[in-house]
Parts: C-alpha cells; structure tokens; sequence
C-alpha cells in the first residue's frame, strides 16, 4: 500500500446518533482512516455499525466534534453534497428498477456535476463494468437479475464516481463464495492502486483477516478495539464483543481463520 499523510485520512470523533428516540452512537472515536486502506467495519448485529456508515454519509442525523476528509470539514455538507467526496451503497439495490445495468450505471454518471461528455461517460461505464466482471450483464436488466447480480450493479454505480471514500454496507451478503472473493479482490485493489478510502461493513471474520488493512469493532454503540485485523479480532475481543469462544489458527496455506469452539458464559447470562 503507497504511504498515506493525515492530510488525505477521514477524520471522525464525537459521532452521536439517536434514532426514534434511542440512542446508537454516543460520542464515537475512531481513529483516521488513511487514503489507500481497506477498512472492514465489523461488530455484532446492532452494534451501530450501518448507523456509522449512513452517519458519515449524512443520511441519518448526526452530531460530531468533527467529521473532515483532510482539510475539508464535511459536517456542513447536506448528504447529495457529500457524495461528492464519499459514495454509500446500501446492502441491496431495489428489485423493481426496470432499466438495464449500462443505463443504471450511466444515469448514476450523469447524476454527477459536472459529468463527462456522453462518449466519455460511455467509455468510463464500460470500464467500470469490465473491472467488475459484469460486462456481460450490460443489457441485462436490474429487475431481472439476481441479488448478487443487483449489489455487482450497485457497486458499479459507486465506483463510476471515482470518489475519494466508498462505504459498503454488507456488499457481500448476497453474493455467492467465489464472487465474494472477487469483489474483496476487486475492493483491495481500488484502495491501494487508486488510493480510494473504502470502509465496509463485514460480517464474515475471515474476508477481514485476510484482506482488510485494518479493522475497527463495534459494540452497544462504541468502539471496542481499531488496528489491523490481527490486533482486532483477538479471543478476548470476540468473547466480548460476540459472546464466543473463538481462536485464529493459521490454514494449511498460512490464511488465518476464526474457529469458535463454543459460545461464552455471559451470552447465557
């Protein structure tokens, strides 16, 4: 990974959010986030880690003591101004868009200010779906695909954009085993060819030993533990943060992997 300052890292402290009245996130730290790193978010189910996303996209609400990109404070960014710098994709795209993949990803383009020359943006989609691997599903439509196929499209209509932070939201919950490699694949040389910030929320422990720069933990709303996947994803962390016994042993070909040999006391408490 090329070396990064701390003037192209995404600075986020005093991340506060109360949706319907409860509160998800109470003054969250974590640390800067560099250009060039892959970043898995990861943490038990309602732990804040979909709220944090949406929380620096400006989708949801939120109070912060400050949320910048390098020099560039985005706490008075409305969500549409901010997109401009950091791209959200949700889990899933609807099933009902009838429009096929090069028309979906070419009106995401367009939607840009500023966009580029129609043959250039012509150009620019059909990369896009190249790098992807999708080319072949350019004149598919989206409410004819599968859900795979859809978040392969969704992701495409992030990428497009070239924005300096992507943030995932579980890109890989509908994708089968070899696409799930594909994309982590794919996401790991975004971040360290082109220097694209990409933080996304991971579920599977192994995808993040094996190719996240770096890792950060939620729970109840707070942060647990931030460093690289090994620093992170620790026995005691896990039996805290997912109330398992859990150990990272090394495969055959030296992947790490989480084996859980049983669940912990305080999960029956």
């Amino acid at each position: 990974m090329a070396p990064t300052t701390q003037t192209d890292s995404l600075f986020a402290d005093g991340i506060s959010v109360r949706l319907g009245g409860r509160g998800i996130l109470s003054g969250l730290d974590i640390p800067p986030l560099p250009a060039g790193a892959l970043v898995a978010l990861l943490g038990p189910n309602g732990s804040g880690k979909s709220t944090l996303l949406k929380a620096l996209a400006g989708l949801v609400p939120a109070r912060a003591a400050r949320l910048a990109l390098g020099a560039t404070d985005l706490r008075p960014m409305a969500a549409a101004a901010r997109a401009h710098y950091l791209r959200y994709l949700p889990p899933g795209l609807p099933a009902d868009v009838h429009l096929s993949v090069f028309e979906a990803v070419m009106v995401a383009l367009r939607a840009r200010p500023g966009a580029a020359p129609a043959t250039n943006a012509a150009r620019r989609v059909a990369a896009v779906l190249d790098e992807l691997g999708i080319a072949a599903l350019a004149d598919r439509y989206l409410d004819e695909l599968s859900d795979g196929q859809r978040q392969l499209a969704g992701l495409a209509q992030a990428m497009v954009h070239e924005p300096a932070v992507l943030l995932l939201d579980e890109p890989l919950t509908a994708l089968d085993l070899n696409h799930q490699h594909h994309v982590m694949q794919i996401l790991l040389g975004l971040a360290h060819e082109r220097r694209i910030l990409v933080v996304l929320v991971l579920h599977d422990l192994d995808m993040a030993l094996r190719y996240a720069d770096q890792a950060l933990l939620l729970t109840h709303g707070a942060l647990l533990a931030a460093g690289t996947p090994a620093e992170v994803i620790r026995p005691d962390h896990l039996a805290r943060a997912f109330s398992i016994l859990a150990r990272v042993e090394s495969s055959s070909l030296g992947h790490p992997h989480v084996l859980v040999s049983g669940l912990a006391d305080s999960f029956h408490s």
